[in-house]
């Protein structure tokens, strides 16, 4: 797939939510999506896992979880070694981002739907 890689943490079946929106619109633009989520179901075909797998050559991860949910990802995050994670508004992690970059990975606070829809993606 020509697309970028990109795991959604905090995907939901609710169509109001904004991960649901995201993971949508990054299917729609040809990105191979993986999402990750509190409960199990499926958004645009995509099923939502409920347990942080391995995945390879993950180029893009976009969060939308609040800081204090993120902490028991860190190592998982880390691990996925991805090019950049994008904070969506309301996302923003301090700690993690700083993590992030010491380990030389692009961090963003910026929100998907608009890289999307600006062609900055």
């Amino acid at each position: 797939m020509a697309g970028k890689r990109t795991l959604v943490i905090g995907a939901s079946t609710n169509p109001s939510r904004y991960s649901n929106i995201a993971i949508n619109r990054l299917v729609d633009a040809g990105h191979e999506v993986i999402a990750l989520g509190l409960k199990p179901g499926e958004v645009a075909g995509i099923p939502i896992q409920t347990y942080p797998e391995s995945w390879e050559e993950v180029d893009t991860i976009t969060m939308y979880v609040g800081a204090a949910r993120q902490i028991p990802f860190y190592n998982y995050i880390l691990s996925l070694k991805p090019k950049r994670v994008i904070f969506n508004p309301g996302a923003e992690s301090e700690e993690l981002e700083q993590l992030l970059s010491h380990h030389n990975i692009e961090v963003l606070e910026a929100c998907t739907l608009v890289m999307l829809a600006t062609n900055q993606y």
